[in-house]
């Protein structure tokens, strides 16, 4: 695990117990699953690489657009799904056929994989990366060594 790795999961286990709250970004205070990941790319870089505009909670479902997927792209260097490991970045899809649209953080990978993610009506956990969720994994990332 690479440097940049371990300082955004050290950094996503520090969110753990933070409400949900959606669009928010406040780690202990309130955050959504991409609030939790710009908290993170916060804390590793600094600021954040883009304004994040307004949105629902169902991004963008009802016209189709990958909008999460596309903001993935822009910042992050996607990694195979089989190559993905601790610290990389798992973009789902909630139901077949609908936009990706929620993420977490991978933790632990193997026998016994595990992701950190914001879920609705929860707070921030750790979660077992059971069959059900594997088959909702739309794509990994990882974050970038450097940014330019």
């Amino acid at each position: 695990m690479s440097g940049v790795a371990e300082a955004a999961l050290a950094e996503a286990r520090a969110w753990i117990g933070t409400p949900y709250h959606h669009q928010a970004s406040r780690r202990g205070v309130g955050t959504d699953c991409l609030g939790l990941l710009r908290g993170v790319w916060r804390a590793v870089y600094g600021e954040e690489p883009e304004a994040v505009p307004a949105y629902t909670p169902d991004w963008s479902e009802a016209q189709g657009e990958e909008r999460l997927w596309a903001a993935a792209e822009r910042h992050l260097v996607a990694v195979p799904l089989a190559a993905a490991e601790a610290g990389d970045i798992l973009l789902f899809r909630m139901r077949g056929g609908a936009v990706a649209k929620h993420l977490g953080i991978m933790s632990a990978h193997g026998a016994k994989p595990k992701f950190i993610h914001a879920y609705s009506g929860h707070a921030v956990l750790e979660s077992p990366l059971t069959a059900p969720w594997q088959r909702r994994v739309a794509a990994s990332f990882r974050f970038p060594e450097e940014i330019c």
